[in-house]
């Protein structure tokens, strides 16, 4: 479903917001609500809503991975985890 077909105005969802939550909660589609005919918000299905989170958690991490590599700021895996070993012993003594 493209955008623009899921698209109400602020009176639609104010007389129908039972109806559209419904149908955002059972199709996972968002609805864009416009105001004035300019689109100021978005239901949103709340798992979506956290999946999306979860994927921009994800590729911030890999974009300042990215970041450390072309910096420079990176080891071996080898080293990384025989210093994770030490760090290990170190707290069970």
């Amino acid at each position: 479903m493209k955008m623009s077909e899921a698209v109400k105005p602020i009176s639609y969802f104010k007389s129908h917001a039972s109806e559209v939550v419904r149908d955002v909660v059972e199709t996972h589609r968002p609805v864009v609500i416009t105001l004035n005919g300019e689109a100021k918000a978005i239901v949103q299905d709340l798992r979506e809503y956290e999946k999306t989170g979860e994927s921009l958690a994800l590729l911030k991490i890999l974009a300042m991975g990215q970041k450390d590599v072309e910096e420079g700021k990176t080891r071996p895996f080898r080293t990384a985890f025989a210093d994770i070993r030490s760090g290990i012993k170190k707290e069970r003594s």
